[in-house]
């Protein structure tokens, strides 16, 4: 049995990361747009949770490329930030405006604003382009 390469794990993490949010954008569109509004809060917070499950999942890659042990049981949002902050802090800022907007805000509050929504999605892409596979 082979090692896995850098640029398997890239790739299986990315596409992996990258189809979670395409599936958090199809639920976004069910959720319906007015103005600056969310209309049905239902696949709003489907599709904050969906999107924040990618932020974890190519977290979860990047931190097999850089070599952080492995926690067992449950990761908290602790183990993920401590981590982080020794290795990339604009990386910290990424997570953390992901998890206050999709995990806190959109998936647990509800919240339905179109730019709140939008600010977690732009920080979940940047996270997880750091693990992107070259072109």
């Amino acid at each position: 049995m082979g090692t896995t390469t850098p640029d398997q794990i890239k790739n299986e993490y990315y596409d992996e990361a990258i189809r979670y949010m395409e599936n958090a954008k199809e639920a976004l569109k069910k959720a319906g747009k007015e103005d600056d509004l969310y209309q049905d809060d239902k696949y709003v917070k489907t599709a904050c949770g969906i999107a924040y499950c990618a932020v974890l999942k190519a977290l979860d890659g990047f931190f097999i490329l850089k070599e952080v042990k492995k926690q067992r049981g449950r990761k908290s949002i602790e183990y993920y930030r401590e981590n982080i902050s020794k290795i990339d802090r604009k990386l910290l800022h990424y997570l953390n405006n992901a998890y206050s907007t999709l995990h806190l805000e959109g998936y647990y509050e509800g919240n339905v604003s179109v730019d709140t929504i939008n600010s977690g999605l732009k920080s979940a892409y940047l996270i997880i382009d750091r693990i992107k596979p070259a072109a």
